[in-house]
């Protein structure tokens, strides 16, 4: 009895100390503990059973023997003790069914973690070959960066070499360009410090060459630059350059200066035109050339133009001394005069009468012209641009390129089939009415021939 007391306790015991590996790894020797407590447990049910069956039968002879009535008594301890060993049972196998389901879940979870982990086994192998791969790759990046390495050295070997070369020649060139600067700003400043000294020679060579007279010393107050005289007036030129490289103060400086000129004006006999001469390459930085005072007028002008200027002035007294002409050269002045002003008047008819003929043909090609061929057509007209030859200050236009460039277009239009004898136009033209009076005494027959 007290031994089947003990497997029950060692089984108590040992369920309530186990641990939790214990319960998923040991399982087999908590088994064997909970078979041989089952098989106490069966023989004390069995002792129970027997008990209760000597209970009844102690019940029934209980009154035949007093001396069993101890043994009764006994036996009612045990039986009590019995009970309550059942009822221990009782406890055990709800607790035993607990840690069965508790050991079911601990082996399903067991087989989770078994799983888990044979994943994580798969994942840290492939995890490794992965690795192996990095670690192989890693070793020839190492060798390639090795040899990339040595030529990045070399490419910056070669890379220093050519930009010391570069640097060199930028130094060169930038160094020859100081000295190109220098040397023009010292050429500058020579041109513009014997500016002075040039004006007056180039003025005195054109007054020798085309017996002009140039005045040393002016009798009116004042020293001009230079002077000369020409129908009894004396004609102020003055030498004026800038003081150095910076032209920014040049322009207010022409004015000023041509404001101060007024005290030559004053004087009798000096010529109310006051030309002041500057150096041909700062014409481009003056905005202003003609200065128009009150009492004179002041004309910026270039060394390259003093000749033309003054040959201009000079035919001045020409046509003052018009009263001293003979009669042939009166009338050959008059004809070319004439014949100027009578091409003149022919060329402003001429180009009116084709300006309106223009008109008429912009005003039929737009009610004529189909209206995607007019939208293409005014396409190409925006891009068209139309730039005359430009007139150039001091540059004289020569008759010589006109003429050359005017056979040049004869030759053109006659190998285009345009007919340009003069003889046929000239008498074309001369049949044309010039005034209205003689346009009311022509024909419409007439008008018809013309063009």
């Amino acid at each position: 009895m007290d031994a089947n007391f003990d497997s029950l306790k060692r089984l108590l015991e040992r369920v309530k100390s186990i641990s939790f590996f214990e319960r998923i790894f040991s399982w087999g020797s908590i088994k064997n503990v909970l078979v041989d407590a089952s098989g106490d447990l069966q023989k004390l049910i069995g002792r129970t059973d027997e008990l209760n069956k000597l209970e009844n039968a102690f019940n029934l002879e209980k009154s035949n023997s007093r001396n069993l009535t101890d043994t009764v008594n006994r036996l009612h301890t045990e039986n009590q003790v019995l009970r309550e060993s059942n009822k221990q049972i009782d406890l055990l196998q709800k607790e035993l069914t607990t840690l069965t389901e508790a050991n079911k879940n601990y082996l399903r979870r067991g087989t989770e973690l078994s799983n888990e982990v044979s994943v994580l086994k798969q994942k840290l192998e492939q995890t490794e070959r992965e690795l192996q791969k990095i670690l192989q790759l890693n070793t020839e990046y190492i060798k390639n960066d090795e040899f990339r390495n040595q030529d990045h050295a070399k490419s910056l070997s070669t890379l220093s070499n050519i930009q010391s070369k570069i640097q060199s020649d930028r130094n060169k060139e930038l160094e020859e360009r100081k000295n190109a600067e220098i040397l023009r700003i010292q050429k500058l400043r020579e041109t513009w410090a014997n500016h002075q000294d040039n004006v007056k020679n180039t003025i005195k060579t054109i007054c020798a060459k085309y017996t002009i007279e140039y005045v040393e010393k002016v009798p009116f107050k004042g020293e001009p630059d230079n002077t000369l005289k020409i129908s009894n007036e004396y004609i102020v030129f003055d030498a004026k350059s800038p003081g150095g490289e910076d032209f920014s103060n040049f322009r207010q400086y022409i004015k000023n200066q041509a404001e101060s000129v007024k005290k030559y004006v004053k004087e009798p006999d000096v010529k109310k035109e006051i030309f002041l001469v500057v150096p041909t390459n700062t014409l481009d930085i003056l905005d202003q050339v003609v200065f128009r005072l009150a009492d004179y007028n002041v004309f910026v002008v270039s060394l390259d133009s003093l000749e033309p200027i003054i040959l201009s002035l000079q035919k001045i007294e020409e046509y003052e001394f018009a009263d001293q002409l003979s009669p042939e050269e009166r009338e050959n002045i008059c004809r070319v005069l004439g014949k100027f002003i009578h091409l003149s008047k022919r060329r402003i008819q001429i180009d009116g009468f084709f300006t309106k003929q223009f008109f008429e043909l912009v005003y039929r090609s737009e009610a004529d012209l189909p209206k995607d061929i007019l939208e293409k057509v005014a396409e190409f007209e925006k891009a068209e641009k139309l730039n005359p030859p430009i007139e150039r200050r001091s540059k004289q236009i020569s008759a010589k390129e006109l003429e050359q460039e005017t056979t040049k277009l004869k030759n053109e239009a006659e190998s285009k089939g345009i007919n340009t004898q003069e003889t046929i136009l000239s008498n074309r033209l001369n049949k044309l009415p010039l005034y209205t009076t003689d346009m009311e005494e022509s024909t419409d027959e007439e008008q018809g021939k013309l063009f």
